[in-house]
């Protein structure tokens, strides 16, 4: 029971201050037309409050885009109606305040056809109450001045659009600019990585090498040659990974959609086959780890279509969820594959890589095709 009642809380919540203020200076004159009103007048007075009901949703940017328009000009010949016809009432105020509305939030044609409108309805109202030009002109200076508020407002809210996209312009400079900055001390960084520490163990390795062979010359003892062995393999091991913290210092992470969209259009121009992907959710920043795995199984499968199916057409699917990924990839054989006796060393590769992850893999023949599916956290 707890859950229905959370939508209509929050609708409530949606219609306060401005919104109601709106609508009653729409529709509560129409309220107090009410004790004086006659026969032919009634229908006008519920279409006043019928139609005033949607300025609620006046500045919602949900409601669809004729709506408010064609409402307001409806609202704006129906209270000058029923001005015209029971003068004593205030929808005047309804009539103005409606012209006023329509000139805020709409287009020419809107904001032209309820300036007509209520034009007309002043004429009329002068002509059959006989009323004097010194009065008219008031109240089409009263309409001038629902104009210019109505002009001023639009003017004031395209200032704040325009003052909220150059901050998001500065924001974006200034955010670009501290990336650049990340990126060229990552740069100095791996630079001094690779001169000062990658040279030192390569000179390491190659002089334990060398000592290695000059006890091997002189017939030392097999315990100092696995000590010196074991040096030599931990500066090389040093090294290579030194090499890789350059090479990850030096580049800046890929999105895997991305990586995996290189490959296929590689496959793309090497077979001429077809070989689509399909993102699904919000794409979002992955660990290296999770999106190493994912591009490795795309290359692997790709080889394997390559190789297996000469270049069948290939689908990939890669779906962001809350704390997963899942990734899809089906080739259509236009058969279904045999079972493989055992599986090759890259699907075994794949099925490692996943399971460091924690992740699931499941891959083998389908209904026209190849199928590997994997899920990791991320």
């Amino acid at each position: 029971m707890g859950t229905p009642a959370a939508p209509l809380a929050k609708a409530r919540r949606r219609f306060e201050g401005a919104d109601w203020v709106r609508w009653g200076l729409l529709g509560v004159p129409a309220l107090f037309a009410i004790p004086n009103a006659r026969p032919w007048t009634w229908p006008l007075i519920g279409l006043v409050l019928l139609l005033s009901v949607p300025a609620l949703w006046l500045t919602r940017e949900s409601r669809p885009s004729w709506l408010m328009p064609a409402t307001m000009v409806a609202v704006v010949a129906a209270a000058g109606a029923l001005w015209v016809l029971q003068p004593s009432s205030w929808t005047s105020t309804t009539m103005f305040g409606a012209a006023f509305y329509t000139l805020r939030v709409s287009g020419r044609i809107a904001a032209a056809a309820a300036l007509v409108v209520a034009s007309a309805a002043i004429v009329t109202w002068s002509i059959v109450y006989d009323l004097d030009w010194l009065n008219a002109l008031a109240l089409f200076a009263v309409l001038v001045v629902m104009i210019l508020l109505a002009a001023n407002r639009r003017g004031r809210a395209e200032r704040l659009e325009q003052t909220e996209l150059a901050l998001a312009r500065a924001q974006t400079a200034s955010e670009e600019h501290a990336r650049a900055a990340a990126l060229a001390e990552r740069t100095r960084i791996a630079r001094e990585l690779h001169d000062v520490l990658a040279h030192s163990l390569a000179g390491l390795a190659l002089n334990l090498q060398g000592a290695r062979l000059m006890m091997v010359r002189d017939g030392a003892s097999e315990e100092s040659l696995a000590q010196i062995e074991r040096a030599q393999k931990l500066a090389t091991d040093g090294l290579a990974e030194a090499r890789k913290a350059v090479a990850a210092l030096r580049e800046d992470p890929v999105p895997v959609e991305r990586s995996v969209s290189d490959l296929l259009a590689a496959y793309r121009l090497d077979t001429g086959s077809r070989a689509d992907m399909v993102i699904e959710g919000e794409p979002r920043e992955l660990d290296a780890a999770v999106g190493t795995t994912l591009v490795r199984a795309v290359q692997e499968a790709l080889v394997n279509s390559r190789k297996h199916a000469a270049g069948p057409a290939v689908d990939v699917t890669v779906a962001f969820k809350n704390d997963e990924v899942d990734l899809t990839i089906v080739d259509h054989q236009g058969r279904r594959p045999p079972e493989p006796p055992s599986p090759g060393y890259g699907l075994r590769g794949m099925g490692e890589r996943v399971a460091l992850l924690n992740g699931k893999l499941e891959c083998g023949p389908g209904e026209d095709g190849w199928r590997i599916q994997l899920t990791v956290p991320a």
